[in-house]
């Protein structure tokens, strides 16, 4: 061990996350893992590290962290004020923080969650190839508590040479394309018209497991359950409210509620506060 990494405040929810563990690898859709993997590989390729390496999700509220070592840091998603002591810091640069100083990340001004790396990455031990947390399963480490400690491996390559990289900022609303199915036969034409005709919210009660939606509910054409069937991310199920819900990065692996449809790309949902309008299309549109 190189160094550890103390938490001095958890903030709402900050986990361990890399890209998520290789169960669905056949299906390029891996199990876990930060929300948007591309702002992790960011982060990890900042301070020098393998786009691999695992790092911290960070969610809305913030946190603050000490280090036992001198190391070099990078944050990229949401729009944060980083300080090292009470030094200023950018989001989306390499930042040398000395052994013994606090990294205070602010709450979120814009968009919902941040990735942090560290150089030499988060060295927790994998479980099933991977070492990030999954809050349904309980696999990998848990979330992050007050007074927590984690081991920080050895830093393999420099900083990136940039001055600033700039992510993408959270718009009011998302547009989100839909592939219909398998379950579609179960509900009538007017569910697909409210669908793609009207917009729903996010719901405050969205997780890492699921984004749940609110507003037009969606008629079933077939009454009763399904037997319980996989789950793939993306997956649009209804439950019996009519009220949709979007299966994320730790969603179950069955379910019993029908499927209406398939979201091609979860990602924005990543960044997506409660109340954040989200409408759907077609893959065509």
């Amino acid at each position: 061990m190189t160094g550890t990494l103390e938490v001095l405040r958890a903030g709402a929810l900050t986990t361990v996350q890399d890209l998520g563990r290789p169960g669905f690898a056949h299906l390029g859709v891996p199990r876990s893992g930060a929300l948007d993997p591309a702002a992790m590989r960011l982060a990890n390729r900042l301070v020098g590290n393998p786009e691999t390496a695992a790092g911290l999700e960070v969610t809305l509220t913030g946190c603050a962290l000490r280090l036992s070592r001198a190391a070099t840091v990078a944050l990229t998603g949401a729009e944060v004020e980083v300080r090292v002591d009470q030094r200023p810091g950018d989001a989306g640069r390499p930042l040398s923080v000395p052994a013994g100083a606090v990294l205070r990340i602010g709450p979120a001004r814009r968009g919902l969650r941040s990735w942090l790396a560290v150089c030499g990455g988060i060295d927790v031990p994998p479980v099933l190839g991977s070492r990030s947390t999954d809050t349904l399963s309980g696999l990998g480490p848990p979330a992050l508590r007050d007074g927590d400690r984690l081991p920080l491996g050895v830093p393999v390559g420099p900083p990136a040479p940039v001055d600033l990289t700039v992510g993408p900022s959270p718009g009011p609303e998302l547009r989100l394309a839909v592939r219909l199915g398998p379950r579609d036969d179960w509900f009538t034409p007017a569910a697909f018209e409210r669908l793609f005709d009207t917009a729903y919210t996010i719901s405050p009660v969205s997780n890492r497991v699921g984004a749940r939606l609110v507003g037009a509910a969606l008629p079933r054409a077939v009454p009763g359950e399904l037997p319980s069937e996989g789950i793939v991310l993306g997956a649009v199920q209804v439950p019996a409210d009519g009220q949709p819900l979007i299966f994320l990065a730790d969603h179950p692996t069955t379910g019993g509620y029908p499927v209406i449809g398939v979201v091609a790309d979860v990602t924005p949902l990543a960044q997506a506060r409660p109340g954040t309008t989200v409408r759907f299309h077609g893959p065509q549109r």
